[in-house]
């Protein structure tokens, strides 16, 4: 049993619902507070409702990210995984406080292989800002 983290974002119709019913058809066992948040990179959309999810999965993380259509797979474990199409961590992870946020909600003394603990990349973060 592998424990993953999954990036949950939603800015259209009913934005929580979404991220609840994502939550719900992925197996999370946990989720953490939704936060709405500013649009990243493409900045003239409408604003975002994101959270995070804890999920405990059999599947291996190929299978898993298949699984998640349109969502981020953040963490799988305490692995580092780079192939074609799969990158774990999220190549961006570190860069995101809407992300950032929420999953040290959940796990913030989890190692991000390459950049410490989620609380750590989450205050360089905050102290950039």
């Amino acid at each position: 049993m592998t424990t993953a983290y999954v990036g949950l974002g939603a800015n259209l119709g009913d934005r929580e619902g979404t991220i609840r019913r994502a939550a719900e058809l992925i197996g999370a066992g946990r989720l953490s507070t939704i936060v709405e948040t500013d649009p990243w990179g493409y900045e003239n959309q409408p604003r975002f409702l994101n959270a995070v999810a804890e999920v405990e999965t059999q599947l291996t993380p190929r299978r898993f990210l298949a699984h998640l259509l349109d969502l981020d797979l953040l963490l799988w474990g305490g692995e580092t995984i780079d192939e074609p199409g799969l990158q774990v961590p999220h190549p961006r992870l570190h860069e995101r406080l809407f992300v950032l946020e929420p999953l040290a909600e959940l796990v913030p003394d989890r190692k991000i292989p390459g950049n410490g603990t989620v609380s750590e990349a989450l205050a360089g973060l905050q102290s950039s800002a």
